[in-house]
């Protein structure tokens, strides 16, 4: 049977997927130890596509010893980014886009806080500028990568084929003043419990109504 979602239900879904992944000791939850500005946040999640969260947290780390700013970034070369990145999937062509970056923030003089702004900054995507807007500014947006597309279908949150599909049917039936908890609740537990390759079926709380797990055991 179709599992429709209540308020109550989201704020339970969303507070226990972070409670497990905290436990679990999801890297989402290490970022904030060292991500303090807007650029840095930016700079994170452009470098955080295609790349598990622990090898962008040392790249960051590695990059924000050398330039803090966007003005210190614009100062480095692509092949010095390049080095500092390096791990990182794609990081050539990452490199690039960070130098273009960089050099876009200079003369903005700041990182944008609206969605239309940030999505005309080189490297930024449609799922980055909504973590962004959520992580470093607190406005209710929600950015759907990989872990948000998957668990929301596997749950039967949603049943849409792309990323962009599933933000606009999250957007429609998750209340508003809900969408910052989206993103990291579900990556955390993406990436601690509901893997995409062998989940940890046996200790999430929601196989009564996983359609996912009931697939595979309706049998």
């Amino acid at each position: 049977m179709e599992k429709k979602f209540g308020d109550s239900d989201f704020e339970y879904v969303f507070e226990t997927m972070e409670r497990l992944a905290r436990e679990r000791k999801a890297p989402v939850f290490t970022l904030k130890n060292f991500l303090k500005t807007p650029f840095q946040h930016l700079v994170f999640t452009v470098l955080s596509s295609r790349t598990r969260d622990e090898t962008t947290v040392r790249a960051c780390k590695r990059l924000f010893s050398k330039a803090r700013t966007f003005d210190e970034l614009a100062k480095l070369s692509v092949e010095e980014i390049e080095e500092l990145i390096r791990g990182v999937g794609f990081y050539r062509v990452k490199a690039k886009k960070l130098k273009q970056l960089a050099e876009e923030l200079k003369k903005l003089g700041r990182v944008p806080d609206t969605y239309e702004e940030l999505i005309k900054l080189p490297g930024v995507g449609r799922k980055t500028a909504n973590v962004v807007l959520a992580s470093a500014f607190g406005k209710q947006a929600i950015g759907v990568d990989v872990h948000v597309h998957r668990i929301a279908n596997r749950l039967g949150i949603v049943s849409t084929r792309t990323n962009r599909e599933t933000e606009e049917e999250l957007k429609r039936i998750i209340p508003e003043n809900m969408w910052t908890k989206v993103n990291r609740a579900m990556v955390g537990f993406g990436q601690t419990v509901c893997k995409p390759k062998k989940p940890l079926c046996g200790i999430c709380h929601f196989k009564n109504f996983c359609v996912y797990y009931n697939q595979l055991n309706k049998h």
